[in-house]
């Protein structure tokens, strides 16, 4: 992987992973619905609004147009609502962890549906990284018991992040990423900004200013600087390798899951690290001569 990438990995694990915790901030006073229709208008509105002022054209081609909104639905819509619900009802470490299974569900559909065989060294990466989910998994099944929906829900964010990733990289985008994205994030916003009238907080209120402050931080930084460094490595990487390459997003949930919220983090929690960050490891390092790419 070329250093620019690998650099833009880093910028996006460390984003991601430090916005888990932030998630119960941001619903104690609004609902998930009213919490994400904000953030996903703010941060669409905020991109399309840079891409203009950089004189990037909004016009999106009318035959690129169906993958871009199936996409954002399949994608963004079930990620933001599912990977929310899912860090509220379980320990946010763990639901990251349950979410980033999608480079497992990415190679599965692209294997089974699509007919793209992986390469050994993906197969290895993912069976790493699925080791790593498994130990996390039996680390917290006291609390997968109890919130057996927030467990599914974990894992349906992660199956909606591979299908509209897939469906992405074969829509054929000419758009610049930065536009691409501000359309992806306003179309996802529509059907949640409609959920959120009918199920979320419609009497007018003012939250807190730490409220406030946290939606700002997590419609600003995570959602539009993450979403577009995510669909500008997309862009360049297949999506399975795409989606390894953010493996360590999860282990930062975690890490700041147990420093901020007194989330656990004992051997089965790391082993899953260790398993997750060899996972990446195949992915990022270059094979040696003569041996197969990922």
């Amino acid at each position: 992987m070329e250093k620019r990438l690998l650099w833009m990995v880093v910028v996006l694990t460390l984003v991601w992973g430090t916005n888990w915790t932030l998630f119960p901030l941001a619903v104690r006073e609004t609902s998930v619905w009213t919490f994400r229709a904000v953030s996903l208008v703010g941060s669409g509105a905020l991109l399309l609004f840079v891409a203009r002022l950089k004189g990037l054209s909004l016009h999106v081609p009318r035959r690129q147009r169906r993958g871009l909104v199936l996409a954002a639905l399949t994608y963004l819509v079930v990620w933001n609502v599912g990977s929310t619900f899912a860090a509220v009802l379980i320990p946010s470490g763990q639901a990251a962890v349950l979410g980033f299974t999608m480079p497992l569900w990415a190679t599965l559909i692209s294997w089974l549906f699509l007919g793209e065989k992986p390469s050994a060294r993906l197969w290895c990466s993912v069976l790493l990284a699925s080791c790593g989910v498994a130990l996390l998994a039996y680390a917290a099944r006291d609390a997968y018991a109890s919130a057996p929906l927030g467990f599914a829900l974990g894992l349906l964010a992660g199956i909606g992040w591979a299908g509209g990733t897939l469906i992405l990289k074969r829509a054929g985008l000419t758009v610049p990423p930065i536009v691409s994205t501000g359309w992806q994030l306003l179309i996802a916003a529509v059907p949640i900004s409609i959920a959120a009238l009918l199920l979320g907080t419609r009497e007018p209120f003012l939250p807190s200013p730490t409220t406030l402050l946290v939606v700002a931080y997590i419609t600003i930084v995570p959602m539009a600087l993450g979403n577009i460094t995510w669909f500008s490595l997309v862009d360049r990487l297949p999506a399975a390798v795409s989606g390894l390459s953010t493996v360590m997003v999860p282990m930062v949930a975690m890490a700041t899951g147990a420093a901020f919220r007194g989330e656990p983090l004992g051997p089965l929690e790391l082993a899953s690290m260790a398993c997750c960050g060899g996972a990446l490891l195949l992915v990022v390092l270059k094979p040696a001569r003569g041996a197969g790419a990922a």
